[in-house]
């Protein structure tokens, strides 16, 4: 199997300036053998395909959730999951947690200016990723407010080194309630327009099981129904669909459906895909995706990909 890796190029902010016109580098996100950056068009079907999909919705549609822009179009809350990158130098803030058993303690290199999802007055999730582009390290919080005094006050926080295939501890959560990172699921504009995305998407689901499946890590759920699908339950577009009417930048993000599908991380929405906000989004055209249905998906069985449960490193070719 064939395993890609995929970057994110980063500006580098220092405080609230750009630190040189064209001060950028590129971080690995995660191994090459991550299970992220992994295909799994050739996969087979999970044996509670039809289940899953009719428990999440068959008829209903899939779901941009970002975009550029305002939502509502009067509020000041960009449409995504922002995040911001910031250098090895930037300097770290205390955060503190109220679940603070499964955080990963501080400090952060969260500057004051670190967009929060929502918007500083979102009563959603309130997610903040910053990426220290010096180390390649991924801070994430969830439910993020800051303090008068510059530190945070988060629900959880987890940290990731984009240069390891370690998981959080069995059990613990993370930003997400997967306990999965988000960053690497987003779709973002940048991959977008360059052609092809390289890794596999964040959704959401209405419910989920009492369970978790390999690489997710946690639970938020009391069902225990089979036909409910577990955190870190991989789907993808069934490979028939026909995307050839979709625009040429939705054939992408479809094509990345086909090919590396989407991991269940949260509970929300229907067939919500996550994406980081940017100004140069055409929501009109990101709504032609509102055509796919969850009958156009199916879940697929990665475990015979896994090597160890505690990393996300996957088999190569030949391995037993």
């Amino acid at each position: 199997m064939i395993k890609f890796r995929f970057f994110v190029l980063c500006i580098v902010f220092v405080g609230l300036g750009l630190a040189g016109a064209a001060a950028a580098r590129a971080c690995e996100v995660f191994p090459a053998n991550n299970i992220w950056n992994t295909p799994v068009d050739n996969l087979p079907l999970d044996p509670n395909s039809d289940a899953y999909v009719a428990t999440i919705g068959q008829s209903s549609v899939l779901h941009p959730d970002f975009g550029s822009g305002y939502w509502p179009p009067t509020s000041k809350s960009p449409i995504g999951i922002p995040y911001i990158t910031v250098p090895g130098t930037q300097p770290k803030v205390p955060v503190s947690f109220y679940y603070n058993d499964e955080s990963d303690p501080g400090p952060y290199p969260i500057p004051p200016n670190a967009p929060i999802e929502g918007g500083s007055n979102s009563k959603g999730d309130r997610h903040v990723l910053v990426i220290d582009i010096g180390h390649c390290i991924l801070y994430e919080l969830f439910d993020a407010s800051l303090q008068t005094n510059g530190s945070w006050l988060a629900g959880s926080g987890a940290i990731f080194n984009l240069k390891s295939n370690k998981l959080r501890p069995a059990g613990w959560t993370s930003a997400d309630a997967a306990g999965l990172p988000i960053f690497p699921g987003l779709v973002r504009y940048e991959e977008v327009t360059s052609g092809e995305i390289r890794h596999a998407l964040r959704f959401t689901a209405p419910e989920t099981r009492k369970a978790y499946v390999w690489p997710a890590r946690h639970y938020a759920s009391s069902y225990t129904a089979e036909k409910y699908p577990p955190m870190g339950q991989r789907f993808r577009l069934k490979a028939e669909f026909d995307i050839s009417g979709f625009s040429a930048q939705n054939q992408v993000i479809l094509t990345a459906l086909k090919r590396y599908g989407m991991m269940l991380a949260d509970n929300g929405s229907p067939w919500y895909i996550s994406g980081a906000p940017n100004s140069h989004w055409d929501n009109d055209m990101l709504h032609e995706l509102d055509q796919v249905t969850g009958d156009d998906f199916e879940a697929v069985d990665v475990s015979s990909l896994m090597i160890n449960p505690d990393s996300a490193a996957v088999k190569t070719v030949g391995e037993p």
